[in-house]
């Protein structure tokens, strides 16, 4: 009996979590949104603009000059709509408007999109079309 309780203990500590490709895509889209936000936050409070910058090839998102996060793997990235075309960042001005865009995360099949209104820089996470 304690021989087939270690065995499981071994299978399952070998084989290490399970990761849900649609819960890391959620969990990618919640944190540029939030860094959105944080973003907007530091625009409004230092009085100066603040960009968001995104490299989708190294799926790195820096805040400010803020060291740069990584989203989590598996996720490609593409900043869609931006004000400033070949420029991956989204710029928040000191009146809390923006520069404008969305940011498109996908996983396989699925997509979901935070967008940032230009005018209130507003920002929201729905489902990719």
């Amino acid at each position: 009996m304690l021989a087939i309780l270690g065995l499981v203990a071994g299978l399952v500590a070998t084989r290490g979590p399970q990761r849900s490709a649609a819960l890391d895509l959620r969990a990618g889209a919640g944190e540029v949104a939030r860094a959105m936000r944080l973003a907007r936050t530091q625009a409004i409070a230092s009085n100066s603009p603040v960009a968001v910058q995104l490299d989708p090839a190294t799926q790195e998102m820096r805040v400010g000059a803020a060291a740069p996060r990584h989203l989590p793997p598996g996720l490609a990235v593409s900043v869609i709509s931006v004000a400033e075309p070949g420029r991956p960042a989204i710029t928040f001005a000191p009146d809390g408007s923006s520069s404008g865009g969305r940011v498109e995360l996908a996983s396989g099949a699925r997509r979901m999109q935070v967008g940032v209104d230009w005018l209130t820089g507003r920002v929201s996470v729905a489902d990719a079309p």
